[in-house]
């Protein structure tokens, strides 16, 4: 039901195009998904995700546990019944949000005590109980419960946190059931490349058939990140995807994907939207700036979304500055467009055996450009 098929991999920096089968259809690699945290990605309806290209997004296992519940979204028929969306969906485990928005009261090698972020009251997760909550959610991808570090740290705290990610593994590895969901585990390990290189190989031991990477994009570098992923990708197996977890900026995807790896995922496309911020491929443009108010150009000439076709850059403006709900929408809307398909052209480069080339091209024209509206 689930497998991993290799297409093409550039020799020079080891990027893959793949596909991953799903009982929802199949999943062309590397593939950028948009965050849906609440059965729902933030301004967008189901039809005008399929129609920018995406082909997989995410729900959130916190999110949905704490409202309105597993058991009514099971009751209504499953996560994509609930939210009428048709292809595959991956839920993370829970264990990001328990640690970055809930008070915390206990971390035990039983689970997490927590109190909600949205009423104050006490709750349990142990990775049996994350397991429970994406079995009902009905998610095609779920993902194992773990520690997620907060940066920085010390090698003698990761180290502990890695030890209960991989005890955590295991018990959601043997309590997982549902024959028609794939449970990928997660790699942690902070900043320390012993630490993420033993965490794969013992995570492979258990044969996972996914793996996440998860804490990173968390406050530290580029450079940082791009060295824990250098470390990894000798130590990745071939014949099974890999996810950088909770990464969106452009320049992070496309040196991602020259690392081997094959799903992102970030809130960055509507998150930064919403604010006004949007992405092309000669940087970032604040749509706000005053630069904009006569400017009958579209956002970007190059691209072929919805709003680049219908809309000029002043008139962005204007919904912007007036409040109106459609800026978020169609600012959204093409950040979402932007980041989909920078990642599918990313994937036909690697199948023509042109990816060094389009990654040079990406990386100086939007680094030349990155700030010149903040």
């Amino acid at each position: 039901m689930f497998e991993y098929r290799l297409i093409a991999q550039c020799p020079e920096t080891g990027a893959r195009a793949g596909e991953f089968v799903t009982p929802h259809g199949v999943i062309e690699t590397p593939v950028f998904m948009p965050v849906g945290t609440q059965a729902t990605v933030k301004a967008m309806t189901p039809d005008e995700l399929e129609g920018l290209g995406a082909q997989i997004i995410l729900g959130n296992t916190y999110h949905l546990h704490m409202r309105p519940g597993e058991d009514l979204v099971e009751e209504a028929g499953g996560l994509h019944r609930f939210m009428n969306w048709k292809r595959p969906i991956l839920t993370d485990s829970g264990g990001f949000q328990v640690f970055s928005l809930a008070k915390l009261n206990k971390i035990g090698d039983d689970g997490v005590e927590f109190r909600s972020h949205i009423d104050g009251s006490r709750h349990f997760m142990r990775p049996e109980d994350s397991m429970t909550i994406q079995q009902k959610l009905g998610s095609d991808i779920a993902m194992a419960f773990d520690e997620c570090v907060s940066l920085p740290t010390t090698p003698e705290y990761s180290r502990e946190a890695m030890e209960r990610t991989m005890r955590w593994a295991r018990r959601c590895h043997d309590f997982h059931s549902r024959e028609d969901q794939a449970l990928f585990g997660i790699v942690q390990g902070a900043l320390y490349e012993e630490q993420r290189i033993e965490c794969i190989q013992r995570l492979e031991e258990i044969n996972f058939p996914g793996y996440g990477i998860g804490g990173l994009s968390v406050g530290e570098s580029h450079a940082e990140m791009y060295r824990i992923l250098d470390a990894l990708a000798p130590h990745m197996p071939q014949n099974k995807p890999r996810y950088l977890m909770g990464v969106g900026f452009p320049t992070n995807l496309v040196e991602g994907i020259a690392r081997g790896i094959d799903m992102f995922d970030c809130v960055l496309p509507t998150r930064n939207g919403r604010n006004g911020q949007l992405l092309t491929r000669f940087g970032k443009m604040n749509i706000k700036n005053l630069a904009f108010a006569r400017d009958f150009t579209p956002v970007d000439p190059q691209c072929g979304c919805y709003v680049c076709r219908n809309f000029t850059r002043a008139y962005l403006r204007h919904l912007y500055m007036a409040g109106e709900i459609l800026s978020a929408r169609l600012c959204s809307w093409h950040n979402l467009y932007f980041l989909v398909n920078l990642v599918k052209e990313a994937r036909r480069a690697i199948i023509e055996g042109r990816f060094p080339a389009f990654r040079r091209n990406f990386m100086e024209n939007f680094m030349e450009g990155a700030y010149l509206n903040d």
